[in-house]
């Protein structure tokens, strides 16, 4: 999995040393939410400076609606439908407006304007006089004859001198012409006077609009941030869903998040991310958009075209990527999304598949050169994955976890294995996403930590010392809401030490559900359970996990196992085992094979060994940790 891309610092921003971020309380990211406690009041931390406030008139300046500000609420782009017949006229036009900041989309056909119109909410039209089929004359009496579009501003452009003809336009319902070929800063100042004067003639569009059929209350805007609660979305995708609606789900991902709150600290980052998510909003109006969780924000846009979907992601993305954004006073950043989406109707099953399918996007696009991907569904991979798992029977396999400095704990790595009817054993490479696929895997891991449980309780039962199991867990099983308090339950249960028990975490995994496993971590860890942090690889991003997850134990990428043939690697090695050490983590080598590989690791500082020069991999729990030399 490609790790998200670091943001791009305008050329202008002073360098400055990078600085650890303060750690974020749980649940921070919950004031984005209906119910949000208040966002100065949660800046101001314990040893957390408040973020100073954007310059006056910077681009995404935030002026929360009731915050006191001197500050207008920050408006919309100006929204241009350009109908158009012919191509070339159509993106020249497209490409003047956008220059300028606006967002202007193409209408090539007569007969679908008035879908468009509902669609998109233009401000104005900007239309060809003559079109094929249905000409601009007519096409301005069938808008004209809608009551809700009788104020929406018609600009003609045309080629046809006759002054006769352009007062014909205007006694049909334009509102003014502009004579082909026309001048950029002509087209910009006509279109942006116009919509400037229609918007003060009205109350202003706040970012925070809404979908033109939902039925919106108070409650349903977060009065800090201007955006729509996780919850009304979430209510409004539900409600899409039941009715198979039209439209797309998109899943946005700010890149490079932890480098970002790692450099800035969190105060600074959070206001980044206001700021982020009104651009956002302003971009994907009328269609409601609400953060899902510390990094990502959800779009439900409902009566948009199948064939829009891919470009209303783009437009996401490219307008964002353009906007210079304010961070600690003097210095600009431009954030780039990534942006997975799907369509609504292709029968999820709740609203929960549907975010689970836009997210999976999402990891997707970070591979690929535009950082947009849709969602691709195969209705009977599901079907085949659960009849993969069906008829085989779970088996654990252990592998012990030695320490350099000798001693007796008994520690072990569990492995799982499904075996088939025909005898042959599934790795748990081949198990675990066949089991992600069909659903099965919650009750996959917790029969797994459920028997890892039983053998610790039977331990301890017959008095053979204590044992310590390190189990991997999928994080779709720990961020359930009822994750933390049904491990606690049944450790309570079969009475045993809770530090007994070890859950490992993926580092890709840990790198997508960084504040989710956060947040399901506080409880066990406060019990006693300990977390270990596999397959780490290092880097800017994977480094700030290691202040932000509760971990004890950091499990070293397997690569490192071929230090001893490599100077290189071992130096990055020794980094990696100071950094860990430094945050007061144990490290353990994996994958050690040969002695030589035993005495780079030993040498790097690692405190365990695991491998098959200890032991290979087996149903026995015999292993003498009180004699085992390396």
């Amino acid at each position: 999995m490609s790790a998200p891309l670091p943001p791009h610092p305008s050329s202008s921003s002073p360098a400055r040393p990078v600085l650890r971020a303060e750690t974020p309380p749980p649940h921070y990211w919950r004031r984005w939410t209906e119910d949000a406690p208040d966002l100065q009041a949660a800046s101001t931390l314990e040893g957390d400076p408040p973020a100073p406030p954007p310059s006056p008139g910077a681009p995404g300046a935030p002026a929360a609606p009731g915050s006191g500000s001197d500050q207008p609420p920050l408006e919309s782009p100006y929204r241009v439908l350009i109908v158009e017949d012919d191509r070339p006229q159509a993106l020249f036009a497209q490409s003047v407006l956008h220059g300028a900041g606006m967002l202007a989309e193409v209408e090539m056909d007569a007969e679908k304007v008035i879908d468009s119109i509902q669609r998109f909410v233009p401000d104005l039209l900007l239309m060809d006089l003559h079109l094929p089929g249905r000409d601009g004359m007519a096409l301005t009496k069938a808008i004209r004859e809608r009551p809700e579009y009788l104020d929406l501003p018609i600009v003609f452009l045309t080629g046809d001198p006759d002054p006769e003809k352009q007062y014909e336009v205007l006694d049909n319902g334009a509102d003014d012409f502009l004579s082909k070929p026309v001048r950029p800063r002509h087209l910009i100042a006509a279109v942006s006077n116009r919509i400037r004067r229609m918007r003060q003639r009205s109350p202003v569009q706040v970012i925070a609009s809404t979908a033109p059929d939902a039925v919106q209350t108070p409650q349903d805007l977060n009065t800090d941030t201007g955006l729509h609660t996780r919850s009304y979305v979430q209510q409004q995708l539900a409600s899409a869903l039941e009715e198979h609606a039209e439209g797309g789900l998109f899943f946005i991902e700010i890149a490079g998040a932890l480098g970002l709150r790692e450099r800035y600290g969190y105060a600074n980052y959070e206001q980044l991310l206001v700021q982020a998510a009104r651009q956002l909003s302003a971009l994907a109006a009328p269609q409601p958009l609400a953060r899902l969780n510390d990094n990502s924000f959800l779009v439900v846009a409902r009566g948009l075209p199948r064939e829009a979907l891919e470009g209303f992601a783009r437009l996401l993305h490219d307008q964002l990527a353009k906007v210079l954004l304010p961070v600690r006073g003097t210095e600009t950043i431009q954030l780039r999304a990534i942006i997975g989406y799907t369509e609504l109707n292709l029968g999820f099953a709740s609203r929960e598949a549907a975010i689970e399918a836009a997210e999976q996007a999402t990891i997707r696009a970070r591979s690929l050169p535009g950082h947009v991907a849709a969602h691709v569904p195969a209705p009977s991979a599901s079907e085949q994955a659960r009849a993969s798992l069906d008829g085989t029977t779970l088996e654990l396999l252990f592998q012990p976890i030695v320490s350099v400095a000798g001693g007796d704990q008994a520690q072990f790595q569990v492995l799982m294995r499904l075996r088939q009817a025909d005898g042959t054993l599934l790795s748990a490479a081949q198990v675990v996403p066949a089991a992600e696929l069909s659903g099965d895997i919650i009750d996959l891991d917790r029969q797994i930590v459920g028997r890892a449980l039983d053998l610790i309780a039977r331990r301890q039962v017959e008095g053979a010392g204590g044992l310590r199991l390190f189990v991997s867990q999928s994080p779709r099983t720990l961020t359930r809401p009822d994750a933390a308090d049904w491990l606690l339950g049944e450790i309570s249960r079969r009475g045993i030490e809770p530090s007994s028990l070890v859950i490992d975490i993926r580092l890709s995994d840990a790198l997508i559900h960084t504040m989710a496993l956060r947040d399901f971590a506080q409880a066990p860890m406060q019990a006693g359970v300990q977390f270990c942090l596999s397959q780490f690889e290092p880097g800017a991003e994977a480094e700030a996990l290691l202040s932000l997850l509760p971990l004890s134990y950091l499990r070293v990428s397997s690569r490192f196992a071929g230090a001893h043939t490599d100077a290189a690697l071992r130096g990055q090695l020794r980094t990696t085992i100071d950094l860990a050490h430094r945050q007061n983590l144990l490290v353990i080598g994996q994958q050690i094979e040969d002695p030589q590989a035993a005495a780079a690791m030993w040498m790097g500082g690692v405190d365990f060994i695991q491998g098959n020069l200890v032991q290979g991999v087996g149903e026995d729990l015999g292993f003498d940790f009180h004699n085992a030399v390396l």
